[in-house]
């Protein structure tokens, strides 16, 4: 929950200041932000040393602009802050569970960034 509020206040605290722009995700957008919800899934779960967060962070994020960066961590953060929906600050077993299911998926799976996603109607 922490990491939660830390990087909701990080976002009002850099977006205050900026002029309003629509939010608009492209496919690659998309596919960055769920790949970035893994990231921070296993940053709260402790899978991971500051030096990993980092490196998959910047594998994730590294090449794009600092605004769609902003972007898709806002839509990645979206996606923890959905996975948490409900569950009470006193329910950490919950939240980790959940947190656990999110990064044992195989949408999750380190290195299924290589995976095209598509969707056909």
């Amino acid at each position: 929950m922490m990491l939660r509020n830390l990087c909701v206040f990080i976002l009002l605290a850099t977006g205050l200041g900026a002029p309003a722009h629509a939010l608009t995700l492209s496919s690659v957008d998309l596919d960055a932000a769920a790949q970035l919800g893994c990231v921070l899934a296993d940053d709260a779960l402790g899978y991971l040393n500051e030096d990993q967060f980092n490196e998959r962070f910047d594998e994730v994020v590294g090449n794009l602009p600092e605004a769609q960066v902003d972007v898709i961590y806002a839509k990645a953060l979206g996606y923890i802050d959905g996975l948490l929906f409900g569950v009470s600050s006193g329910n950490s077993d919950i939240a980790q569970r959940r947190l656990e299911s999110y990064s044992n998926s195989g949408s999750c799976a380190y290195g299924s960034q290589a995976v095209r996603r598509t969707v056909s109607l």
